[in-house]
């Protein structure tokens, strides 16, 4: 029996969009695949940025820490997943062929023909296969702790997540949250609409695999990668070392005492400067 409550859900998700910049607007943009709910912010005559959160209970809400100062200089477009928890509906998403054309679908919905493109975990994996597959999209690209892009996961980490994937409730995603974090990092805020979201009624989950390296190697964009130092998602040095190896045009920041889901909230303030001097070019 699912434990969800859309009430409590969408109280939590307002809690954490009011951290937002009050210029925040709200749009929906048609897709074959349903409606995507897009968090926007900053000049609407400023040069496009696409967020992408991590998967799960995450949501578009998680970027409220770099939201503001990243519409300062850019217009932020941050959707809700499809097919995961979030105010964006889902309609047959199945492939991740589909996925790629919901977000293709989405930017041309928001009259974006090439933006920046940044993501989280699995929404850093989404942002990596549209920077290969649709260069001419994505200007500059940063991948903030991404998972399924230059390694694997850790076989411990599955482990913990299996009894929370298995049967989502509040108690398994807050004890399974607190394990990878350490306890440290965690904005309560964001823990409590990750615990509201256990057993949202979403589809299942659309992955696919690691872009091979002689496709890494032929990205054009230019790419900030930025590794949680204490992440247990996957080996330490791992991600980095790959994408030193294939990417071109890299510039890598490890980020010192911080974990995978912690982020993107507890980014260092150093590693945000860096981060909007990278957009800046």
């Amino acid at each position: 029996m699912s434990t969800y409550d859309d009430g409590t859900f969408q109280a939590a998700y307002d809690t954490v969009m009011a951290k937002w910049p009050a210029d925040r607007e709200a749009l929906r943009v048609p897709t074959p695949y349903g409606t995507a709910y897009v968090n926007a912010c900053g000049p609407r005559d400023a040069p496009a940025l696409l967020l992408l959160p991590g998967g799960g209970g995450a949501t578009s809400a998680s970027w409220f820490a770099q939201a503001a100062d990243l519409a300062r200089v850019r217009r932020v477009y941050a959707p809700d997943l499809v097919g995961a928890a979030g105010r964006s509906t889902a309609n047959g998403v199945r492939t991740p062929a589909d996925l790629d054309a919901w977000l293709d679908a989405v930017l041309t919905g928001l009259g974006v023909e090439a933006a920046d493109v940044g993501g989280h975990s699995y929404g850093g994996w989404l942002a990596l296969r549209l920077a290969l597959r649709a260069p001419e999209r994505v200007r500059r690209l940063f991948l903030l702790d991404p998972t399924q892009c230059f390694a694997g996961y850790k076989a411990t980490y599955l482990l913990r997540a299996l009894p929370m994937l298995v049967r989502p409730t509040p108690r398994r995603v807050r004890a399974f949250l607190e394990w990878e974090t350490g306890g440290a990092g965690l904005d309560p805020d964001c823990l409590r609409l990750q615990e509201a979201a256990a057993g949202f009624p979403a589809e299942r989950p659309v992955t696919g695999p690691r872009p091979r390296p002689d496709a890494l190697r032929g990205l054009k964009a230019p790419v900030l990668l930025l590794v949680a130092a204490n992440s247990r998602t996957s080996p330490a040095r791992e991600p980095a070392a790959r994408a030193g190896a294939t990417v071109r045009d890299l510039e890598t920041i490890v980020l010192p005492d911080v974990s995978h889901h912690a982020l993107p909230s507890a980014l260092p303030s150093g590693a945000g400067r860096r981060l909007i001097g990278f957009l800046g070019g």
